[in-house]
């Protein structure tokens, strides 16, 4: 039997099935916010057609001051690659048929995580310095309650809609399995 990603399709007894894997943006570091900011700068002009702007030519000049720390959220294990202590700032966000998961980088381990039935709605924050990556925070709710967050989402909106998709989806096979109509 094949694991199907869509939540409720999978039989319970089957373990979690992936649905969607987002890395953390560099939004979702006070740094990168930081020179998110700087590059958002519009003062500046046209030259053939081509906007020449300060906050362009500051992320060019940038490039050797942001390569490192986007590398370090990919180095899962600190000093070294393999060996040495897990990197807190390597991480994903998992969306399974069960929940949503940080996990650390490459290994899996799990930080933190939702089940999908711990909220109902999902709101985009776009805080200052994220609209450069287009980025965004997800906050989970449930009623007015903040049950989970995830910052710095690389297209949150997409996350959002998929996540809440899944969250139904699971919520409906719960009420078809009460009604007894699933098993």
């Amino acid at each position: 039997m094949t694991k199907q990603p869509i939540s409720g399709v999978a039989p319970a007894t089957l373990d979690e099935v992936t649905v969607m894997i987002v890395w953390p943006s560099l939004a979702a570091s006070s740094y990168g916010r930081w020179w998110g900011r700087r590059y958002q700068n519009d003062f500046g002009f046209e030259l053939f057609g081509i906007p020449v702007t300060l906050g362009r030519i500051m992320a060019l000049l940038s490039i050797p001051l942001i390569l490192p720390i986007y590398f370090h959220t990919l180095i899962p294990r600190l000093p070294l690659v393999l060996f040495g202590v897990p990197n807190s700032g390597c991480r994903r966000y998992r969306l399974t048929n069960r929940r949503v998961v940080v996990e650390q980088g490459f290994a899996g381990e799990v930080q933190k995580s939702v089940t999908l039935d711990r909220f109902d709605d999902i709101e985009v924050q776009q805080v200052d310095g994220q609209a450069w990556y287009n980025a965004g925070d997800l906050i989970f709710r449930l009623g007015q309650v903040e049950t989970f967050r995830l910052q710095g989402v690389p297209r949150p909106e997409s996350f959002r809609q998929t996540c809440l998709k899944a969250q139904r989806s699971h919520a409906g096979v719960q009420q078809a399995r009460e009604a007894g109509l699933a098993v």
